[in-house]
């Protein structure tokens, strides 16, 4: 019986196939988040006091560098580069400098997190670039808040009091 497989058992091209569609589904997570981080920072400049527009204007610069970079890498994965949406909702107002400053930190802690998954799907090169991506956004989230995390962009293994001691501690991000 040559040819044949017992049901359940997989081949090597299907094991390699499956994590390929791993890696891009990874990827394409990466670069929509890129895609809201590009957004956000537009929101952010237009926000923020002129001290830190240059801050803020260098992470917008590094995330779109990072998104091209990303559709590239979708495109050498054989797949279709997803689209970046019209608009974006926030997740809260931004009326002034102090909100833009929330802002930013909130959009490095979220492209953190899909980084991490980013890391824990592909290996070798890509991986050593999604950890360099993670902890880059893992140190802009921390000079716009103020404050770190543990392991950042694994929100399981966060503290769940981290803002709050540091905000407890008189420890809050200049506007």
């Amino acid at each position: 019986m040559s040819g044949t497989r017992k049901p359940g058992t997989t081949t090597a091209t299907e094991t390699a196939g499956a994590a390929k569609a791993r890696r891009l589904t990874a990827v394409q997570a990466a670069l929509a988040a890129e895609h809201a981080a590009v957004y956000g920072y537009g929101v952010v400049g237009g926000r923020i006091r002129e001290e830190r527009r240059a801050e803020a204007r260098t992470a917008y610069d590094a995330h779109r560098a990072r998104r091209d970079a990303l559709v590239r890498e979708v495109r050498d994965l054989g797949g279709r580069p997803v689209a970046a949406d019209a608009a974006y909702a926030l997740p809260f107002p931004v009326p002034d400098s102090a909100a833009a400053v929330r802002l930013a930190a909130e959009l490095e802690e979220r492209v953190a997190a899909v980084y991490s998954d980013l890391v824990r799907a592909t290996e070798g090169a890509r991986r050593v670039t999604a950890a360099g991506a993670l902890r880059e956004a893992a140190v802009r989230a921390v000079r716009w808040s103020g404050g770190s995390v543990a392991f950042p962009g694994l929100a399981e293994r966060a503290a769940p009091t981290t803002r709050a001691s540091s905000a407890a501690q008189g420890a809050s991000p200049t506007a």
